[in-house]
């Protein structure tokens, strides 16, 4: 019996060290290879499409390989990263490193570290100094990439159906009934993964700027800003996505679908647009017969002009209490080496944040040809409050799955709108 009582103390013992040694977020722990400490950092980011993360995560390989002494514990939560932020930034407790998606200094500007004494800061593209520089110099987040949105379709098919990549919204409705007829409806016009609703916050977003804000006659600017905007000139958009679910213009799986099924199904041909979630790489890996393009958003009123939407993409802030500022810093310092900076342009097909960089985009050609179409900012990130990014989702789900009408859609955007903007 005794002997038993021993053994079950010194089993009680090693579980309870080994647990104490465990490798949470921030903790240092010995690495016996080495004979140092070991630090982990936690990195948040929002990447969603596979291909990216693919990518990125052989990148954290490549880190930790060449600095063994840190470990970075990378997460890609999907849709929820935006929720699971705000929980962490309430209770004061960030990733030691995060993806600020588009708010680095809006939303995020207080809780992470100036970067500006960093190298890479003189090669940051003057494109995006705005969006992350304040006036006194500040440097919020090093951009990955930067994005440059529109619309992604597959060229070969528009090619083979004789069908020219549209230009205003009106031709681009008429495409998407050229492509379910002349496919026998074998071909879903334009695809979305519902199930994630950011997919589907994402027409709006886009649309939004067009609709609203880049037409003389059509420009909303100061009453969104000002808080007097009427939304039932939002509506439009709402009803459009209902007419193209009705016409069997979307696919019928809509609020089910995954974007894991967008490259499979794309390298099918059974997919003529998606609003984005492609490296073009990732479909020709599966089928190299199939080429896919990308156009600037279409413009909506009479004797408007399409627009990409841009701005900040994927980036890395750190936190300005983390524990491990010096090895946060190694990382950034590691992700701006230029064969790095190529190595991410190249695997998200987005341009580089730096300047210098050769990449190898595989929307090179279209981003040339349309290089005289002016990037606008994005649409929530300017003239709406924080959180209407997960309002404009859920009303577009609630919309396809019956529960709202277009008009409800706008009414309940003008309700959120303005409870979120007295919440700032």
């Amino acid at each position: 019996m005794k002997n038993f009582l021993k053994f079950f103390v010194l089993v009680s013992l090693l579980i309870l060290f080994s647990t104490g040694c465990g490798n949470a977020s921030g903790d240092s722990t010995n690495d016996p290879s080495s004979g140092k400490d070991q630090v982990t950092l936690t990195f948040f980011s929002t990447i969603t499409m596979e291909p990216q993360k693919e990518v990125m995560a052989s990148v954290v390989d490549q880190f930790e390989e060449e600095n063994p002494e840190i470990v970075i514990d990378d997460n890609y939560p999907g849709g929820e990263y935006e929720s699971m932020l705000r929980v962490k930034m309430a209770a004061n407790d960030m990733p030691d490193l995060f993806d600020t998606h588009g708010w680095a200094k809006k939303r995020y500007g207080e809780y992470v570290v100036d970067l500006s004494n960093m190298e890479w800061v003189d090669r940051l593209d003057p494109a995006l100094d705005q969006i992350f520089k304040d006036k006194d110099g500040k440097v919020y987040a090093y951009p990955l990439n930067q994005a440059k949105d529109g619309l992604i379709y597959n060229k070969t098919l528009l090619n083979n159906y004789g069908i020219d990549p549209p230009g205003t919204f009106e031709e681009f409705m008429a495409a998407l009934e050229e492509i379910k007829e002349k496919s026998d409806g074998e071909v879903i016009p334009f695809w979305f993964a519902g199930s994630d609703k950011g997919a589907l916050a994402q027409y709006f977003d886009q649309f939004a700027t067009p609709l609203l804000i880049t037409h003389q006659d059509h420009n909303y600017e100061e009453e969104l800003l000002n808080g007097n905007f009427d939304w039932s000139n939002y509506t439009f958009l709402a009803e459009k996505l209902l007419e193209m679910q009705q016409k069997g213009f979307i696919n019928k799986d809509v609020l089910t679908a995954q974007n894991h099924e967008m490259v499979s199904l794309m390298a099918q041909e059974k997919i003529g647009f998606v609003m984005g979630g492609l490296t073009g790489h990732d479909v020709e890996e599966m089928n190299p017969n199939v080429q896919l393009g990308i156009i600037p958003v279409p413009s909506i009123h009479e004797g408007g002009i399409p627009s990409w939407i841009g701005g900040e993409r994927h980036t890395v802030a750190i936190w300005k209490d983390t524990d491990h500022p010096e090895e946060a810093r190694k990382f950034v310092e590691f992700l701006s080496q230029p064969d790095i900076v190529k190595k991410i342009a190249d695997g998200t097909s987005l341009p580089p944040g730096l300047t210098g960089v050769e990449s190898d985009n595989y929307f090179a050609t279209d981003y040339e040809a349309y290089s005289h179409v002016k990037v606008e900012p994005y649409f929530d990130r300017v003239y709406l409050p924080s959180g209407m990014w997960d309002v404009m989702g859920t009303t577009a789900q609630e919309l396809l799955s019956g529960s709202l009408t277009p008009e409800e859609v706008s009414n309940t955007m003008d309700e959120e709108y303005n409870r979120l903007k007295e919440q700032k």
